[in-house]
């Protein structure tokens, strides 16, 4: 690859690289907003520098033949899934992508716990965003009554080794929880049961879970006092305010690689092909697409 002079004598990213939010004044006067709640034009702006920076890890994470896993686990409705969408948007997805498994099937079941997890862990150069992972067994699993307590305690006792193992093994892994409360969670189901384009969101586990709020909250306790380790470590992500959630877990992400500036000099177009005696078959022998939007 070839670089400029800026990029041989690449920088080290550091909190330096991604301060925190200075608003112009007038932003900060901008679209009318709850007291210390961004302004729309603020948090676009402060996304977009943010996904520049992630490309740069992304360029990094190849050329250091990096593996990483991140985790995303919480409540229903915390804002996971917007996150995950912002952090893969202006990413590579041969590079970046996104694992959210289903339901194992029978045979996945009799499998050790952490095998179909296993097999999407990423390669040199890869980075892995969990859409939920081998914590549903911490968690919904434990809550809804789909595996036993002695598989819990099991799964309690492996877990800091299967983990132990992926770090020891060069693997880098981040683990967020995103924390929302009852109130605003409740807030998003509502919104969600309004919203056609949103309803496919709330599954029936979704909906047994806004019944069993408090069990929810003592198997999170349990989770994070067997797995909060200081090898792996739990980040906890505050959902209640989507915009500041997405920020505030980009840029950790970011603090937690580091990576170096790869950026490659500009391209330049090469001229196109001389068409010589070449000729384009008649447009009427092509099917389009209906131009109903002109």
């Amino acid at each position: 690859m070839a670089r400029s002079k800026a990029t041989k004598t690449a920088r080290r990213s550091s909190k330096r690289d991604t301060p925190g939010l200075v608003m112009t004044e007038a932003e900060a006067e901008g679209e009318p907003r709850a007291a210390g709640k961004l302004s729309q034009k603020a948090y676009e702006r402060e996304l977009a520098r943010l996904q520049i920076e992630l490309v740069k890890l992304q360029e990094w994470v190849k050329h250091a033949g990096l593996k990483v896993v991140v985790l995303f686990e919480g409540r229903d409705a915390a804002g996971k899934g917007g996150t995950i969408k912002r952090i893969t948007e202006s990413l590579n997805p041969r590079i970046c992508r996104v694992v959210a498994l289903g339901t194992p099937t029978e045979r996945e079941k009799t499998q050790w716990y952490f095998q179909r997890y296993a097999a999407q862990l990423p390669a040199a150069g890869e980075m892995v965003l969990f859409d939920r992972s081998w914590y549903n067994r911490a968690g919904v699993e434990r809550v809804m009554g789909f595996c036993t307590e002695q598989e819990v305690e099991e799964f309690f006792r492996s877990c800091p080794q299967f983990e132990g193992m992926l770090i020891r093994s060069g693997t880098i892994l981040v683990k967020y929880w995103f924390s929302v409360s009852d109130e605003e969670q409740e807030r998003r189901f509502q919104r969600r049961l309004g919203d056609p384009t949103r309803r496919w969101k709330l599954s029936p586990m979704d909906l047994k879970s806004r019944e069993r709020w408090l069990d929810y909250s003592k198997a999170k306790d349990d989770m994070f006092a067997h797995t909060d380790t200081r090898e792996s470590p739990w980040s906890v992500v505050n959902a209640d305010v989507k915009r500041h959630a997405r920020l505030n877990c980009i840029s950790h992400l970011l603090s937690m690689i580091p990576y170096e500036d790869l950026t490659p000099e500009p391209i330049k177009l090469p001229p196109r092909q001389d068409h010589g005696k070449y000729v384009r078959p008649p447009i009427t022998d092509q099917t389009f697409v209906p131009d109903r939007y002109t």
